[in-house]
């Protein structure tokens, strides 16, 4: 899932973790690591479920002592299996990569034993990277952090969580009655359809939020080194989208900060209600692996092919600016790879829950391909009014 800044999420669920003769913890080793770097070259965030972990399940002393020296070279993997396991809290930040694109880590239903041994270690950890930990009590407060419902929390935290609040109040919580949302403005940029943004706009394709700021990155962002990698203020990032959606002028040279429309171009694309690629080119896109390299050009052509038009010239206008982008990867490092990285689960995600891990590899090709190819790709077809 992403936070609501837009970062990649990564969860970590203790009582996911078998018993510990069960376990392979080289495998778990080689995993975590595997995981953590399809992410690292990016801002990301990093929730940590503590519930379940216990004496059955933890590693032997002797394997902490392996993850340690394999963890130790960079902060997130030493402070992450540190809090896990309760036995080390050393820092080593020969690898800085890790600690500065790690924004956050939440740690959900931390013991006291936790929070004791945090504060007789936080002497040893620089006040910038201690800021970025966050204790939360409760899974609802995750909601202010993150997008809570893109996340795959086990039922057995949820239950430990409604137990806990239960005990609190002595009965468990009743049902929140969510009231029934507000429609949309007239002039509503965000979290509503294309559609709704045409009929709203006099009938223009490209959303006036999409074309102002793909036009100033384009002015003013093409070699700015780590583009679209970076977060911005969440806060400034809110004031920008209630700016647009009340239908007021945004002027970025207000903020000196070229990764704000960087971030809102990419919120406005994941805040859709339908994914830009549709629900429907989701299997297609996931079967991009098994055609052959010769063909998979073409397969792309043909999937967007069945997009509809306004979703088409949409996607294309955004491509040729990707393409763009790419084109200066010799200043900005931004590669079609890297910005397929960033971008392909803000075009297209499941209609039901979120992408595996598994579905990133054909996602990121199909997106590759999509900016790398853009004038192959998109050359046998013309919209009205494009």
């Amino acid at each position: 899932g992403d936070d609501n800044s837009g970062r990649k999420v990564i969860t970590f669920s203790c009582c996911r973790m078998p018993p510990s003769h069960q376990l392979n913890h080289t495998r778990l080793l080689e995993y975590l690591k595997y995981t953590l770097d399809q992410y690292v070259e990016n801002d990301y965030t990093v929730v940590y479920f503590h519930y379940g972990l216990k004496s059955l399940n933890k590693p032997s002393l002797k394997w902490l002592q392996t993850a340690y020296k394999e963890f130790d070279r960079n902060c997130i993997y030493s402070v992450l299996w540190c809090i896990i396991f309760k036995n080390f809290l050393t820092i080593s930040f020969s690898f800085p990569r890790y600690k500065k694109n790690l924004k956050a880590l939440y740690v959900v239903h931390p013991t006291n034993f936790i929070k004791i041994l945090w504060n007789i270690f936080k002497p040893l950890i620089s006040h910038k990277f201690g800021k970025k930990i966050t204790y939360l009590n409760y899974l609802s407060d995750l909601r202010e952090h993150l997008k809570y419902d893109q996340l795959n929390i086990p039922q057995e935290v949820i239950r430990h969580d409604e137990n806990l609040r239960g005990k609190q109040k002595g009965k468990l919580p009743p049902v929140v009655k969510v009231p029934p949302p507000r429609p949309p403005l007239p002039t509503q940029q965000f979290g509503v359809s294309l559609q709704y943004i045409k009929d709203k706009n006099k009938g223009e394709l490209i959303p006036p939020v999409m074309k102002e700021t793909v036009s100033y990155l384009k002015r003013k962002g093409l070699q700015v080194e780590g583009l679209f990698r970076r977060s911005a203020s969440v806060q400034t990032i809110k004031d920008v989208q209630k700016l647009y959606n009340q239908g007021k002028s945004v002027n970025f040279d207000d903020y000196h900060d070229i990764h704000i429309p960087a971030v809102i171009l990419k919120t406005f694309l994941r805040e859709l209600p339908q994914p830009l690629l549709t629900f429907e080119c989701y299997d297609p896109i996931l079967g991009i692996t098994s055609v052959e390299s010769s063909l998979r050009v073409t397969r792309c052509k043909q999937i967007i092919q069945g997009l509809p038009e306004h979703n088409y010239v949409v996607l294309k206008y955004l491509m040729c600016f990707l393409h763009m982008v790419s084109q200066e990867s010799i200043y900005n490092r931004m590669t079609a790879s890297s910005l397929a990285c960033v971008f392909g689960l803000n075009l297209i995600w499941p209609s039901k829950g979120t992408a595996s891990l598994s579905a990133l590899v054909p996602l990121n090709l199909f997106t590759e391909l999509l900016i790398d190819f853009y004038t192959n790709v998109f050359n046998s077809r013309t919209v009205p009014g494009e």
